[in-house]
């Protein structure tokens, strides 16, 4: 699993049945700086995710890829290679809150 910030969204009119009525997310994965733990730093690629909780821009979320993301429900025989599986509440890092989405 990963952590990521939602960054936008993508539609797709024409693509695989399976597909269909799935909500697609633009995600940046964040990593903790390795420099400064108390702070999250972004990655430099950024990927698409199907959501499977409600996610939406701004929020952090929690994801997962490859065989794990076919595990979420209803997603066994899609062509996903991401998926959303949780929002984030709080991030800790060395005993110490790095990221709160209420704040």
């Amino acid at each position: 699993m990963f952590l990521a910030k939602v960054e936008g969204s993508v539609v797709a009119t024409k693509k695989d049945a399976s597909m269909n009525g799935r909500k697609l997310l633009l995600l940046r994965p964040q990593l903790v700086d390795d420099k400064d733990p108390s702070r999250f730093r972004p990655g430099v690629n950024t990927l698409v995710a199907v959501d499977s909780v409600g996610a939406g821009i701004g929020e952090m979320v929690l994801f997962c890829q490859g065989s794990s993301a076919r595990l979420a429900p209803s997603l066994k025989d899609a062509p996903v290679d991401a998926v959303i599986i949780g929002i984030v509440d709080v991030v800790d890092v060395l005993g110490k809150p790095i990221y709160n989405a209420k704040q």
